[in-house]
């Protein structure tokens, strides 16, 4: 990609204000910024494509600079150390929160902050404004004095100003060079706002830096972790939060669109949806660590996006509710390291995905059990989401991993359609709720008996009803209560898994080769499940082999904690977008696991 060929997914950490995100690669640029909402357009979009598609490059003018990074603490104030010669100096790279929601409409901001260290040291700035996914070429403009440089960037609706350090325009885009010296600070400020209103004022930088790195730390501080890879758990829990809209509660699944499962490939697709599995499964994991609030505020944002007759549920909606996530194929930018097509929009929100409902409810569920109070509405959405499950309780489905293929009964999906019913009887006898609880225990048992008998072949579950295959999936059964861990049907079905699925102690979802996804290719190993993998030997004793898995699972992340979607085991590299909440979630159950079964054999040694 231009002057950073060979960028790596896991070469980048996040910056995030619970709005939007954006990728800094560990060479200083910023290549993938979408504003002033996650799933807005993009002004950089370079790491799906070249500098041509955007970005912004501040980096030691020694190209043998080197440099290392970290996070300030428990936030997402990104720290960059570089070191040329005797020199040293530091980036400090963070977005502001901007906790008014009324100013997030009209500006949202980016700051580098550089800070000399030792020795005097040179940066160049390299600024390349691409709006609407690398299709608007702005129009720039030099609006500051001499002593206050600011070049403003217009096109459409959307306006750019940068602040801090004089730029010349070279070849389509702006350079500059700027001299920190020890002990000096330098600001640079990003300022995206709508090309209507009036350029915003300057921030005081240092208090929002202050104000910023106090908002994450304090929201950290309430974390309740104390079993093993706690730094782990509160820095997964930490990108699920940056994952949540701050006003809306959406939340999520990862903060990028179009990075490939396949180098090469077609798996491209775009995940700054909130899909109601993914965002109820991060709920859990934010319940289990104490955000009870949270829990309240994404049950409020249901209501909104399933208003209506809940035959017109999608499996996934925009960060505030919005339906209309039409898929279609952007053909000027080329795709991370050629892999095209590249993707907005999402065709998977057309499906039907019949283990949603299950995922909604059992999270629901655990949110009651924990406290969180009945509104005026959330029983009656419940109520509303069962009757709408028990309507299609013979109509086949997509499935868990939204195959493109022929709709099946995959016996993951028939699962949490019994989970739904489950947790529908268990509200009435166990919260006193109102309901047809008759009706849903038979529903419930028909479920039961259906899966019992179908979805089990030669002792051990199976991907669909007309399969002997087994799918990765098949390892949540025991999360949600529909047998134990330890139950003979599930240790059968692990050592399938192990067997077939796994690659160089990996878990791949399930067998590409067999077409049952209805797409051409392969993929990586899907993290999740190798977490998912963790959690079930750690409940039935293998505890040695999770926590093997769990430290190789962990020494995947990046240097700054970040995983994607999947792992390329041969190449040694992360796939499909980044951060991914399923990957982040799934970490937090399987430490709680290890937590569990540590204390447990504790107990049993000592006694």
């Amino acid at each position: 990609m231009g002057d950073e060929a060979g960028v790596r997914i896991e070469d980048y950490a996040l910056l995030s204000n619970c709005r939007t995100a954006a990728l800094v690669s560990c060479a200083g640029s910023i290549d993938w910024l979408c504003l002033p909402r996650l799933d807005s357009a993009s002004t950089f979009a370079a790491i799906l494509g070249d500098e041509s598609h955007g970005r912004w490059l501040l980096h030691p003018t020694d190209p043998a600079a080197t440099s290392t990074r970290r996070y300030d603490r428990e936030t997402f104030v990104l720290v960059t150390r570089w070191e040329s010669g005797d020199a040293v100096a530091e980036v400090h790279d963070f977005m502001p929160m901007g906790l008014d929601p009324d100013a997030a409409i009209r500006r949202t901001d980016l700051v580098r902050r550089i800070v000399g260290v030792r020795g005097s040291m040179v940066f160049e700035q390299r600024l390349s404004i691409r709006f609407d996914y690398a299709r608007v070429m702005p129009w720039v403009r030099q609006v500051g004095p001499e002593g206050d440089p600011c070049l403003v960037a217009m096109g459409g609706p959307d306006a750019l100003a940068l602040r801090g350090a004089p730029l010349k325009p070279i070849d389509y885009q702006h350079r500059g060079e700027l001299a920190v010296d020890a002990g000096e600070v330098r600001d640079l400020q990003l300022t995206w706002f709508p090309s209507h209103l009036d350029l915003p004022h300057a921030l005081d930088v240092q208090n929002e830096l202050d104000a910023t790195k106090a908002w994450w730390q304090d929201w950290a501080d309430r974390i309740s972790h104390d079993g093993p890879h706690r730094d782990e758990v509160v820095r997964s829990l930490l990108i699920l939060r940056a994952l949540t809209n701050h006003e809306t509660g959406g939340i999520a699944a990862a903060a990028t669109m179009a990075l490939p499962e396949e180098i090469g490939g077609v798996r491209n697709w775009d995940y700054r949806y909130v899909w109601l599995r993914d965002a109820a499964l991060t709920l859990e994991a934010l319940l289990a660590h104490g955000f009870l609030g949270v829990a309240g505020q994404w049950r409020e944002w249901l209501l909104r996006a399933v208003a209506g007759d809940p035959a017109d549920l999608q499996i996934m909606y925009g960060p505030a509710g919005e339906r209309d996530l039409l898929e279609r194929v952007l053909t000027n930018l080329p795709g991370y390291e050629g892999s095209a097509p590249v993707r907005i929009g999402n065709g998977a929100a057309d499906q039907y995905q019949a283990d949603v409902v299950g995922e909604v409810l059992v999270t629901l569920s655990a949110a009651r059990a924990a406290g969180l109070n009945e509104s005026g509405f959330s029983w009656p959405l419940e109520r509303e989401l069962v009757r709408f499950a028990s309507e299609q309780i013979e109509r086949p489905d997509q499935g868990l991993w939204e195959i493109r293929g022929e709709p099946r009964l995959f016996t993951h999906s028939r699962v949490m359609m019994w989970a739904a019913f489950d947790r529908a009887v268990r509200a009435v006898e166990e919260h006193g709720l109102e309901g047809p609880v008759e009706r849903w225990r038979g529903l419930r048992d028909r479920m039961r008996e259906e899966i019992d008998r179908d979805g089990v072949v030669d002792g051990h579950f199976v991907q669909h009803y007309a399969t002997t295959e087994v799918d990765a999936s098949l390892l949540l059964l025991p999360q949600v209560g529909y047998c134990r861990p330890d139950d003979p049907r599930m240790l059968a079905t692990v050592a399938r898994i192990e067997q077939t699925l796994m690659s160089d102690g990996l878990v791949r979802r399930y067998r590409t080769g067999t077409g049952v996804d209805g797409l051409s290719g392969s993929e990586g190993a899907f993290l999740a499940c190798s977490f998912w993998l963790v959690e079930q030997y750690a409940l039935t004793g293998r505890r040695a082999d999770a926590h093997a898995l769990m430290e190789r699972l962990c020494g995947l992340a990046n240097d700054v904690g970040m995983l994607s979607e999947e792992y390329d085991p041969v190449a040694g590299r992360q796939l499909g977008n980044t951060p991914q909440a399923f990957s982040h979630l799934a970490l937090v159950r399987a430490a709680d696991a290890l937590a569990l079964a540590d204390l447990g054999s504790a107990e049993e040694r000592s006694r």
